[in-house]
């Protein structure tokens, strides 16, 4: 993961417009935790600005979150995509991840290395596996398709099932369902 002035960042938070939030961590710091928006400039390095600094990670996480509800409110953008440690998920399913078996790219190297002991069914059997790599940030679909890489299907840019998709929208019908319409001021028909 990314770090910035010492501190770890811990999730961060790309807005469709460019801008972003982040969650950053310093344990030897005097205040420990600290909110920053970024942004990444035009060489792909991401710069960070206008901290909210403390001691407390809950408030902290309070301030991420409210820093980009409030962002997200007054500019009408929706979330490109979240990064945090270990978010996107790739099955290695021709070899066991080794020197040169999965893409290296630039600030977004692999959090985590699991190789198996044997090739084995993965996600409730659907494929095998001889191990799987975590990213911060999600591999191009080249990236992926030229190490023989298997994104997992929970992973956050993944499009969602139909069958997921249909509960959601289910569960919206039902919210609008609850509320009432509203009452059009019109005369009764029974005083003509």
């Amino acid at each position: 993961m990314d770090k910035n002035q010492g501190y770890e960042i811990i999730k961060a938070v790309m807005l469709e417009n460019g801008r972003g939030f982040a969650l950053g961590h310093h344990p030897t710091a005097p205040s420990p935790y600290v909110t920053w928006a970024c942004y990444d400039d035009k060489d792909g390095q991401r710069q960070y600005e206008w901290g909210h600094y403390g001691s407390d990670r809950a408030a902290l996480e309070q301030d991420f979150a409210a820093r980009v509800q409030e962002y997200q409110r007054l500019y009408n953008v929706g979330v490109r995509r979240v990064e945090a440690p270990g978010l996107y998920k790739y099955y290695s399913t021709q070899r066991p991840v080794d020197i040169g078996t999965f893409p290296k790219p630039p600030r977004n190297a692999p959090d985590e290395i699991v190789n198996y002991d044997q090739r084995v069914p993965v996600e409730n059997g659907s494929f095998l596996a001889w191990g799987h790599l975590t990213y911060t940030r999600p591999l191009t679909k080249r990236q992926a398709s030229d190490y023989e890489l298997r994104p997992a299907p929970d992973n956050p840019d993944r499009p969602r099932s139909i069958r997921e998709q249909m509960k959601t929208a289910a569960k919206q019908v039902e919210a609008d369902r609850g509320q009432a319409a509203p009452k059009k001021n019109a005369p009764d028909r029974g005083d003509r």
